[in-house]
């Protein structure tokens, strides 16, 4: 099974999950409070300054890509002042990448806020838009013309759904109306960001990446599986159609019950308590292409396990059904395991291993697993056998 050629592959981290000390964000402070997560994230894996020891490993393992994220907090730590050492760290860190050939994929924002924005509402403030395009627009300015591809918001729905209507995340509220106001001004956000971006330096593809799922509606729960999917994933898809392209990051299927939660599902699960599903690859895109008419590049995909050898077989049917897509005629431009490091899983802490590369937690040692290396030998054959 061959695959394009410059067919994208490439690993994704996200800036809190692996840079470490992210003090000025809402989630620095969100973890410092009693309850809220397993564990904070402190030094996560040190990558703020250990980045060139990870993009070796990419380089090593054959990939032609990674995917990071900037971290608005540490760029704009109160507002309007931008941070030109910051700035300057992101720039090595795009000019590290390209030196090792590999095609830089930025994202702007992943799940954190600086704490100045949180304070003043977060996605609720009138002003997040104009924060966002103009947060954006700095970027582009300093590091457009190192950037590969930009993707503005990661997984803008899950940000609304954790913090608005599951009260798990920042701001860890359950609030029906807010959870779509909150949709409506990522949306709007994430607009304002394609116009920051490209009103800097370089010309590159710029999309959002969506969080999207395989739908099950249990017998009596169509309307409501409508319902639920319709500001989780529809709204997102319709308003991208003018996009270079959409970041599909899938991972299982939801199974929708007529009322609250489905009874205990009885299939096979992750470690995260998902439906073992790899078959939601080939789904999502299929969907996600039909619904948006653009290109898709698979942003992330993966599984938290600690058994490899499952994540390895994980992997293998993701590709195959991604594959499939490609077969007929679908525009696939790149594929992104999710994630290079076991890394800070937000409320879960360091609990789950998504990584196809060990971190010790102490000595924050890199030690790849054989999943790493039977990904980067497809990357360097550009084929699956």
């Amino acid at each position: 099974m061959t695959f394009p050629d410059g067919f994208l592959w490439g690993t994704a981290t996200a800036a809190h999950q692996i840079e470490g000390s992210n003090t000025n964000s809402d989630w620095w402070r969100f973890e410092h409070e009693a309850g809220r997560v397993k564990e904070p994230s402190g030094d996560a894996c040190d990558s703020f300054h250990l980045y060139e020891r990870d993009l070796d490993i990419v380089a090593s393992l054959g990939l032609n890509s990674y995917r990071f994220s900037i971290e608005w907090a540490r760029i704009e730590p109160a507002e309007g002042e931008f941070s030109r050492a910051s700035l300057n760290h992101y720039r090595r860190v795009l000019e590290a990448c390209i030196a090792r050939g590999l095609v830089p994929v930025v994202t702007l924002h992943h799940f954190t806020l600086p704490q100045w924005v949180a304070d003043a509402g977060g996605f609720e403030s009138p002003k997040i838009v104009t924060w966002l395009g103009r947060y954006a627009q700095q970027v582009g300015l300093a590091l457009g013309d190192l950037i590969g591809v930009g993707c503005t918001i990661n997984e803008p729905n899950i940000v609304a759904a954790m913090g608005y209507r599951y009260g798990i995340f920042p701001p860890a509220v359950s609030d029906p109306t807010r959870y779509v106001v909150v949709h409506e001004a990522m949306r709007s956000s994430h607009n304002a960001m394609v116009d920051g971006l490209k009103s800097g330096a370089g010309s590159y593809p710029v999309g959002l990446t969506l969080s999207m799922s395989e739908y099950v509606a249990l017998e009596g729960a169509e309307d409501r599986m409508l319902k639920i999917r319709l500001e989780m994933e529809d709204k997102y898809l319709e308003g991208v159609r003018g996009n270079d392209f959409i970041g599909v990051q899938c991972y299982s299927k939801s199974i929708i019950a007529p009322r609250g939660e489905p009874d205990n599902y009885q299939g096979d699960v992750t470690d995260m308590g998902y439906p073992y599903w790899p078959q939601c690859v080939e789904h999502t895109i299929r969907r996600a292409a039909d619904v948006t008419g653009i290109p898709v590049i698979m942003t992330e995909n993966g599984i938290a396990t600690s058994d490899d050898t499952r994540r390895i077989a994980y992997l293998d049917a993701a590709l195959r059904g991604l594959h499939n897509c490609l077969r007929d005629g679908i525009d696939v431009r790149g594929y992104y395991q999710w994630s290079l490091l076991d890394n800070f899983e937000w409320v879960l802490g360091y609990s789950m291993r998504f990584g196809i590369v060990d971190v010790d937690r102490t000595t924050f040692e890199r030690t790849p697993k054989p999943s790493a290396h039977w990904f980067g030998t497809i990357a360097k054959n550009n084929a699956l056998s």
